[in-house]
């Protein structure tokens, strides 16, 4: 892998969105240091997708990991985000480095600290939409408390009507909102998003991509895995993979 960072500065008019997120404590909602990233192969070496990559970003900002499929720009994100840990460097989470902790240690942490969507916007079939964007409240047994949130949430992101449907009556774009909802329920430091725009018309991806820029005027990171210029040329930095 190669790569070369970008930064620009973006120019913008946003409605905020209401999202009470935490004061920044001094560091980094994510750095990454001299991060490598392989792949397993039985019989062979492992593959190294990504070698000696550096990464800090701050609550406020939006960076973009760009290329084409196969660069590694998702492995990246999903080492950012405590999913899979990288073969060597650190991983780091406003200050605390998660490299090396225990599952059940970096799966708490992650629960408050990162909000993560996936290519699909994915959705629990069998649950109606407002009981999907609670479920990061679930383990801690803390639904209750977070209805009034969740509801808020899809209001504001303009699918609240749809809080009682299941996931199949909804359209690409709601359910990205939908999924968007379900990860701002804790108040995160940073979003995660991998490839949000991809399965979306323009219109629709546009109007995606003002929501996150809206969450960075809220003092939320947001590290997105893209290959769409649109997200690309609106985020404040950007890493192209090659």
């Amino acid at each position: 892998m190669s790569s070369s960072t970008e930064s620009a500065p973006v120019d913008r008019e946003s409605t905020p969105l209401a999202q009470e997120g935490a004061p920044d404590l001094g560091g980094p909602a994510v750095s990454l240091v001299d991060v490598s990233i392989q792949f397993e192969r039985p019989g062979d070496e492992p593959l190294t997708i990504v070698r000696g990559y550096d990464l800090e970003l701050r609550r406020g900002a939006m960076h973009c990991l760009a290329g084409r499929s196969g660069s590694g720009k998702t492995s990246i994100l999903r080492v950012a985000a405590g999913l899979v840990p990288p073969a060597a460097g650190a991983v780091s989470w406003e200050g605390l480095e998660i490299t090396g902790l225990a599952d059940d240690v970096i799966t708490r942490r992650r629960r408050s600290h990162v909000g993560y969507l996936d290519q699909r916007g994915s959705l629990v079939p069998g649950l109606t939409v407002l009981e999907n964007v609670l479920l990061p409240a679930v383990p801690e047994g803390q639904t209750r408390v977070h209805v009034r949130r969740a509801r808020d949430l899809l209001h504001r992101l303009g699918v609240g009507a749809r809080a009682t449907y299941f996931p199949d009556r909804l359209s690409g774009g709601e359910r990205q909102r939908a999924a968007l909802a379900r990860a701002l329920l804790l108040r995160p430091a940073v979003i995660m998003a991998d490839e949000p725009t991809a399965s979306l018309d323009r219109a629709t991806s546009d109007r995606l991509i003002t929501l996150l820029r809206e969450l960075t005027d809220e003092g939320i990171a947001v590290l997105v895995a893209s290959h769409d210029e649109h997200l690309i040329d609106a985020s404040d930095s950007r890493t192209r993979l090659a």
